[in-house]
């Protein structure tokens, strides 16, 4: 047997780099597609209520931090006013130091149509240590809470709620017995840019933080929520410390997800049916910064997983579509199979997102140049951060953000 061995090994067909590295991309996407979470699938939808409707439904305060959102107001905040709620609701908008007549404008827009009532305050600048957002969830929440509410709805100001959207909401909580209901609102693809970047955005954020996984009670590493859209039990946040305990957090929805959970609070996260943004990202250059603000942040500002995950992104994304063409031109039949399968795996898992958003198939296969963009936009983070500029968002920037500080 010893004696064979050689020429058994001497017969093998010896495989170039790229068909290793392509053999390598196909194995991790055959890993991906199967072990995790099922993160390609879209159908973690916000779970419509079993029980009978209560004789007296919990009261809400819906707080909404704003900054220079005028655009955007006319067609988020009405719709929140005209919430078809059985219970006693009402709004707080945190008007978080706009320049251009945001507060006025909410007040206009309330006394327009008779609704749910509506207060506007300006909480002023915020204190060191403090991002804004959060400063002005602090304000609002502070405020909410003297009047009693059992929820409290977090919703940023660029998000429209179709009428039965707090009704479903506190069902999905109350019946689940949940403390934080999160849902991903639908984010605007109408620019040709958008339809290249948006659908692959929450794409990667379901495969990073698959939603099966944090919907499930013994999983409590998978932790996350989605900011625009968080029902939030007023006890539970009381108990986890927020948003003070999260005050640095320049991704605060993932930061208040984990000081949730941290309590022993029971959360959900699933994509939104009757939930949208409107804010548009016309050109690459807002969608661009609307990544690159928060991308190094989530990496810790960790120089080491900056260049794991750009190794990572390279070897997954861009390795099968190099691999299938080099092998195919140079007559690496391996690379090219190897490399055409991950691809198709790839596309065929981007598929389910692709089709919620109501979008062409043909874009599936654009994934790679997608993620490619996504690499530039986390280097591009990065430098900003080294070069003292941090997060920068509507006039401010945290040179030295946090990304989840814990408690």
């Amino acid at each position: 047997m010893s004696r064979s061995s050689p020429a058994i090994w001497g017969r093998l067909p010896r495989m170039s780099t790229l068909a290793w590295f392509s053999i390598v991309s196909l194995a991790v996407w055959l890993w991906l597609l199967l072990g995790q979470g099922f993160f390609w699938r879209t159908d973690q939808r916000l779970p419509r209520g079993r029980r009978p409707p209560p004789e007296r439904w919990p009261r809400v305060a819906v707080v909404v931090p704003a900054r220079d959102e005028a655009e955007v107001l006319p067609m988020s905040l009405p719709s929140l006013l005209a919430q078809d709620y059985p219970g006693e609701a009402e709004v707080f908008l945190v008007d978080d130091g706009s320049t251009d007549g945001t507060g006025k404008l909410a007040v206009e827009l309330a006394g327009r149509d008779a609704g749910l009532p509506l207060t506007v305050v300006s909480p002023g600048e915020p204190e060191p240590g403090w991002t804004g957002k959060l400063w002005a969830l602090r304000h609002g929440m502070a405020l909410a809470r003297a009047r009693g509410p059992e929820f409290l709805l977090l919703t940023d100001a660029d998000i429209a709620h179709e009428p039965d959207s707090l009704r479903r909401l506190v069902t999905a909580a109350v019946d689940g017995d949940l403390d934080l209901v999160s849902q991903m609102a639908r984010l605007r693809v109408e620019s040709a840019w958008e339809r290249l970047v948006v659908p692959a955005f929450v794409y990667f954020f379901a495969q990073l933080y698959p939603f099966r996984w944090i919907n499930r009670p013994r999983r409590p590493l998978a932790t996350a929520a989605a900011g625009g859209c968080v029902l939030l039990r007023t006890e539970t946040a009381v108990a986890a410390g927020v948003p003070e305990a999260i005050r640095q957090a320049v991704i605060d929805d993932v930061s208040l997800a984990r000081a949730v959970r941290r309590a022993g609070g029971r959360i959900w996260l699933g994509l939104a049916e009757r939930v949208d943004s409107v804010r548009p990202y016309p050109g690459l250059g807002e969608l661009w910064r609307m990544v690159a603000r928060s991308a190094y942040a989530q990496l810790r500002h960790d120089p080491l997983l900056l260049v794991g995950t750009v190794a990572g992104l390279v070897l997954v994304y861009l390795v099968p579509p190099v691999a299938l063409v080099a092998g195919g031109w140079g007559g690496d039949a391996v690379a090219a199979w190897a490399g055409g399968a991950a691809w198709a795996v790839m596309a065929g898992t981007y598929v389910p997102m692709l089709r919620y958003y109501r979008q062409p198939l043909w874009l599936a296969p654009l994934l790679p140049f997608t993620a490619f963009l996504y690499l530039l936009m986390t280097v591009d983070s990065a430098v900003r951060h080294h070069r003292g500029r941090g997060a920068a968002w509507k006039g401010r920037t945290y040179a030295r953000p946090e990304a989840a500080p814990d408690r």
